[in-house]
């Protein structure tokens, strides 16, 4: 990832120098929460995103780097509201900021982050772009509430589950790609396959978060195994495993799952180690990360569409 974040240095320093900048506020409270979680760093994936298409894009302007913020701002703010929603405690190897501050703060601080993603947004001025992130960030409401309500429910099947890690993740994703796009005046075409192109890239993405909660190692990941099961989401391994897993097993996740409760996390990840569930849900990223790819020949051969082919191939093989 360093190696991709060279090819775009310099609008990448400028994307960071701005966030810093547009997390100023006069309520001393806001700038603290908001200067905790965007310093916790993260892999700033999608604001990359948008650079690097942009780029490949052959986009000869600079409101890709209120892009890149405005897109980072609003996955801040998912990621402040979700660790609120799932009493989460750690993220990125330390305590998350609803943990550090408080429930109330987090929320306030996730809607100021939310709300300057779209002062960003008038900066900009382009109708198309407003009208796609007002629409995504709506979309990634609605896939919050759906998980919340799956929550609990092992009856969920694969469909149901891409249709939230669609709203909820590569919708995000998508949009990134869709306003460098846009940005660079590409046509609804190339604008689409591009779009596209995220999407796809979102879902891999998310697949292997969910694999890696029931095999990653918690000192690279930043998280606790399991947390999934605590919050009782039927991740597409725990789906596959209630189709082939043994009855005992079956038994097992399915009860793990109405409880909420890692308390028989490792048996749950015995089982579906055993029963090829992670394998299943690997080859569903990498059949994601194929359509990923195959979205990127709209853009002519350069170093920035390599980068991005690399950034697909990365979203699988990894191990946090």
């Amino acid at each position: 990832m360093q190696d991709i974040r060279s090819a775009v240095a310099r609008e990448f320093e400028q994307v960071n120098t701005l966030i810093i900048d547009q997390l100023h506020s006069d309520v001393e409270l806001v700038e603290n929460i908001g200067h905790y979680i965007v310093d916790a760093g993260g892999k700033r994936l999608r604001p990359l995103l948008v650079l690097l298409t942009a780029a490949a894009c052959n986009y000869r302007g600079e409101q890709q780097i209120q892009l890149a913020a405005i897109v980072e701002f609003i996955h801040t703010a998912t990621l402040l509201h979700d660790d609120v929603v799932d009493i989460s405690s750690l993220r990125r190897g330390r305590a998350t900021a609803n943990a550090q501050f408080g429930n109330a703060p987090s929320v306030l601080v996730g809607d100021f982050l939310y709300s300057r993603a779209f002062q960003l947004l008038v900066d900009v001025g382009n109708m198309a772009i407003m009208h796609n992130m007002a629409n995504t960030t709506n979309t990634i409401a609605e896939g919050e509430v759906l998980q919340l309500v799956r929550a609990g429910n092992p009856d969920i099947d694969e469909q149901q589950y891409l249709d939230v890690i669609t709203r909820k993740t590569a919708i995000l994703f998508a949009a990134a790609c869709y306003g460098a796009a846009t940005l660079a005046k590409q046509s609804k075409t190339v604008t689409g396959q591009l779009e596209n192109f995220g999407s796809d890239l979102g879902i891999a993405f998310q697949i292997i978060d969910d694999v890696l909660d029931y095999e990653g190692d918690p000192a690279t990941m930043g998280k606790n195994l399991g947390d999934d099961l605590t919050e009782g989401k039927p991740t597409l391994p725990l789906i596959r495993a209630l189709e082939v897993a043994t009855t005992q097993e079956q038994q097992l996740i399915r009860g793990a799952i109405l409880d909420k409760s890692a308390e028989n996390i490792e048996a749950v990840i015995t089982a579906v180690q055993r029963c090829g569930a992670l394998d299943y849900a690997r080859r569903s990223a990498e059949s994601y990360r194929d359509r990923a790819l195959q979205g990127l020949t709209c853009l002519p051969d350069s170093s920035y569409r390599h980068n991005l082919e690399q950034i697909a191939r990365l979203s699988v093989d990894r191990d946090h």
